[in-house]
């Protein structure tokens, strides 16, 4: 008898104890979220219809994951192929994996979003949409596309330095450049001119010495802007086609200074 009680006795506080491993277990995960809180979730789409950059785009995915753990305050995921975009590119795929928005990493073409306009109108509720370089290469066939992020490529001559104006000198995406910024890249030209549609950031006062006829000719050529879309927030910058210029200090902090306006961090 005495054996028998002794069992039992052992055999409920093994389950108390069990059970109280258990309890605070959940709470543990009750807590993570809490943890959590304040950090964003963005979905960088690398999937392309068109040409490739593919030595950019994956230099691009290790820099943009080490810009999010600098910052501390936002997450990435990847989303790169055809069948990628049709699960993922979705209002409801977006809601139920909490993402507060998405980066267009030289994305070119149709790239198959489901229902595009349900995407935008996720974007207008209040979400982020970054777009990098062959961004405007992209969806040429869709209008409603080209006004959210505010311009459409058009065309490009040979790579070349330019001396970038820096045209507001608080935003987070370029205060560090001083009020030019030379670089050399892959210089986009857009088919037109949406200064009175977007806010500037980054400009030239004359056409990229290219090897265009245009080369040199004065102008207004917007390089990176941003705007409200919606409730949400568009940041395009159209530098990022050089492997150098992905690891250039000065472009990552453009970057990062780009997302975390989009994001409502700053």
């Amino acid at each position: 008898m005495r054996a028998t009680a002794c069992w039992t006795i052992g055999l409920v506080a093994l389950i108390l104890a069990n059970a109280s491993n258990l309890i605070g277990e959940q709470e543990k995960m009750k807590q993570e979220p809490t943890k959590m809180q304040g950090v964003k979730r963005l979905l960088v789409v690398t999937h392309t219809a068109g040409f490739r950059h593919t030595d950019s785009i994956e230099m691009g995915e290790k820099i943009l994951a080490e810009l999010a753990q600098q910052s501390g305050h936002f997450t990435v995921s990847y989303c790169r192929t055809a069948d990628e975009v049709q699960k993922m590119l979705t209002p409801e795929y977006l809601n139920e994996n909490q993402f507060d928005g998405v980066i267009f990493l030289n994305t070119t073409g149709d790239i198959g979003i489901p229902d595009l306009k349900a995407f935008l109108e996720w974007l207008k509720g209040g979400k982020a949409f970054i777009g990098i370089h062959a961004a405007t290469d992209t969806y040429h066939n869709r209008p409603e596309y080209i006004e959210m992020i505010g311009g459409e490529f058009a065309y490009h001559g040979q790579q070349t330095k330019v001396r970038a104006r820096v045209e507001d000198r608080k935003h987070p995406a370029v205060a560090h450049l001083g009020a030019e910024w030379e670089i050399f890249d892959e210089i986009y030209l857009f088919k037109e001119n949406t200064r009175d549609k977007v806010k500037v950031l980054l400009s030239l006062d004359q056409h990229p010495d290219d090897g265009t006829p245009n080369a040199g000719k004065p102008g207004d050529y917007l390089l990176a802007w941003c705007r409200d879309y919606g409730k949400g927030r568009v940041f395009y910058t159209a530098l990022g086609h050089r492997i150098d210029v992905w690891q250039n200090p000065a472009y990552q902090k453009h970057l990062l200074g780009g997302i975390e306006w989009a994001l409502r961090l700053r």
